[in-house]
């Protein structure tokens, strides 16, 4: 008898891959089938997953177990060719952010998933967080009235702990940039809330990573929303010890609003006119890394609304369309940041 439940296969066994393996275990109605890694599944320290285990994406489509989702969770430079290597296999794909490292790479990956009639799913799993999910309520209900200003400041540690000679950290074909790799997730919530951003001016510069990235560790970034409006994003991993703060304030006709926390994980000021704050659910805590932290741990959520995506019941979360406009995004602020470079050569 054929079971019902979905099968996974992650590719990549690092941190965040390993982390996919765990919720999709935890899932009454998902499989973990097999996994894949470069290294050995020692070098993963994946021994406990009693699964399948392969050295290639190659590998896996062409043997002979039974797949129904690919969890893309490599380095981000390879996100977009594996993608598409599942979808042409014709499995639905879970990617890891970034979707690709350029716009053109994620086109590709939504005109292969119409042709095959499968699903891709882009993790973006800070917009679970409660803070999240109440910040969008408002806007969306038109309680803050029209937006004027919106500020983003993501200031987080990034060191030599976590660029590490002769990893893909850091690199620019298999990394692509700061704001791919440390703060997509949090763009990915101002497009979320605010919608699309033109007339992009920037400041960039490397403070403290000459000798460990290819790319810049800060920026100052100023926009108009499409839909109304003004902000900017204020970013950098040169912070020293530990991450500082990931926070959002919300400037409306209303009131204001201000989400803080290391991780955009509480909600610091609510000031709105006739407005009183509901009680939240708490937030998860940060994926730790040891030395390190990243966002949420929300991945459980994202596990959860794939199954709910393939058996039909919801849509994904966030749509390959979402995950390729976050990719668009930060490559028009990195084509200023190029031309910036340029023009002071």
């Amino acid at each position: 008898m054929k079971s019902n439940k979905i099968k996974f296969a992650v590719v990549g066994a690092g941190h965040i891959g390993k982390r996919h393996a765990e919720m999709i275990k935890r899932e009454g109605e998902a499989e973990l089938v097999a996994l894949v890694d470069c290294r050995s599944q020692k070098d993963c320290e994946a021994e406990h997953f009693d699964v399948p285990f392969f050295s290639t994406i190659e590998e896996l489509l062409d043997s002979n177990i039974d797949i129904d989702v690919v969890n893309v969770c490599t380095p981000n430079g390879l996100h977009a060719s594996q993608s598409l290597k599942a979808l042409e296999k014709k499995k639905h794909v879970v990617c890891e952010k970034p979707m690709g490292l350029s716009k053109d790479n994620c086109e590709q990956i939504i005109f292969k998933a119409l042709q095959v009639s499968r699903q891709v799913f882009c993790v973006m799993q800070n917009r679970y967080s409660p803070p999240s999910e109440w910040i969008k309520s408002i806007i969306d209900d038109g309680i803050l009235g029209n937006i004027f200003m919106v500020q983003l400041n993501c200031y987080w540690n990034r060191d030599d702990r976590y660029y590490k000679k002769g990893g893909w950290k850091g690199t620019a074909d298999l990394d692509g940039g700061t704001l791919f790799t440390q703060f997509s997730h949090f763009i990915d919530i101002m497009y979320w809330l605010f919608g699309d951003i033109d007339n992009i001016q920037g400041k960039f510069k490397d403070f403290t990573h000459q000798n460990s990235t290819d790319f810049e560790d800060s920026g100052f970034v100023s926009f108009d929303f499409i839909n109304g409006g003004m902000g900017c994003l204020n970013y950098s991993t040169a912070v020293a010890n530990q991450n500082l703060e990931s926070s959002m304030t919300i400037i409306g006709e209303n009131g204001s609003v201000k989400i803080g926390g290391q991780y955009m994980n509480e909600v610091e000021i609510c000031n709105i006119k006739d407005y009183e704050m509901p009680t939240l659910k708490e937030s998860n805590p940060a994926n730790d890394y040891g030395p390190y932290k990243g966002s949420a741990a929300n991945h459980n959520y994202v596990i959860s609304n794939v199954i709910d995506g393939v058996k039909g019941r919801k849509s994904p979360t966030t749509n390959a369309l979402e995950g390729m406009k976050v990719v668009e995004i930060i490559e028009r602020i990195y084509k200023v940041r190029n031309e910036n470079k340029k023009r002071d050569e």
